[in-house]
């Protein structure tokens, strides 16, 4: 399959409406400036990345070339300029990717990523990381994946667990990491090129091996994740919402999945592929009365 080469992609142009509204208010959090400062003070940049290197297997064209070439393919793709390193981890069961480093960005994927993906999942599953790069809100990233060991170490300041509970700045991060899942997916598409690909590779990812993936199982997903996304949360209460973004570590797979088919449905991804992706602006902030932004009220 040939793939069409965005060349000057601008991450706006594909960014998810909900995404940029939750980033938005997650900004205007008065909390956010002292956890951005204490994430610069304790070096976590450094910390996480000397995590992955002192643990993982480095990706080259050597050992995994396959591994490597789907990474170097879908950064020509996304117009990635600089190539991230790559890392294997162990098996978890279940695959997981990851990405962190705001200097130098680093990918990790484990070994289920490796064994349950062909070529043109990698290219989606890849994708959906490299978009964590183009958008340059890796900060916010490593904010989410630390944000338990930082209310231990800020309990004793004059910001503390309390402060942190009280201004909604975790409650902001966590519903802002669920909506950027949903621009990533469109960068992951954008990279495979065909959603034929990228709902079986998000099937994999809701932990369904290759050999359970048959017609009628691919069918039925693809039903259910449409009603799924045709749904309205208008009615339900601020308390359920926030308990549905508690579990912010929940893939949301279906929901995922129904908001990506909506984008190709609309049109919006054939015209993007078919069109100079520098040309296009992004959606208006309020495309649509309902949505997944559960927080857009507060």
């Amino acid at each position: 399959m040939t793939r069409k080469i965005l060349t000057g992609l601008n991450s706006q142009t594909y960014e998810h409406p909900f995404d940029r509204q939750a980033l938005a208010s997650l900004q205007k959090m008065p909390g956010i400036s002292p956890l951005l400062k204490k994430i610069n003070e304790y070096s976590i940049d450094r910390l996480l990345r000397l995590q992955s290197l002192g643990s993982e297997i480095r990706v080259t064209n050597r050992n995994f070339p396959s591994l490597y070439a789907a990474l170097v393919e879908t950064c020509q793709i996304l117009d990635l300029s600089s190539l991230p390193e790559l890392y294997l981890f162990r098996g978890t069961g279940y695959i997981q990717t990851y990405v962190i480093g705001v200097e130098k960005p680093l990918i990790g994927v484990n070994l289920e990523a490796m064994e349950w993906l062909n070529g043109d999942e990698l290219l989606y599953v890849l994708g959906y990381e490299v978009a964590r790069i183009k958008s340059q809100h890796m900060i916010y990233y490593q904010m989410a994946i630390v944000m338990p060991i930082l209310k231990n170490l800020l309990s004793s300041t004059t910001l503390g667990i309390g402060g942190l509970v009280a201004s909604g700045v975790e409650l902001a991060l966590y519903n802002w990491v669920m909506m950027a899942k949903l621009t990533a997916d469109r960068a992951g598409l954008l990279a495979c090129q065909d959603i034929n690909i990228a709902t079986t590779a998000l099937m994999k990812l809701a932990g369904l091996p290759n050999e359970y993936l048959t017609d009628n199982v691919i069918e039925d997903f693809i039903i259910q994740s449409r009603e799924f996304g045709s749904h309205s949360f208008d009615s339900l209460d601020n308390v359920t919402k926030i308990l549905s973004y508690t579990e912010h570590k929940l893939s949301w797979i279906v929901m995922r999945t129904g908001e990506l088919l909506k984008w190709v449905d609309s049109g919006e991804y054939d015209q993007f592929i078919q069109e100079d992706s520098k040309s296009k602006t992004p959606e208006e902030d309020n495309p649509q009365k309902e949505g997944w932004n559960f927080l857009s009220s507060w």
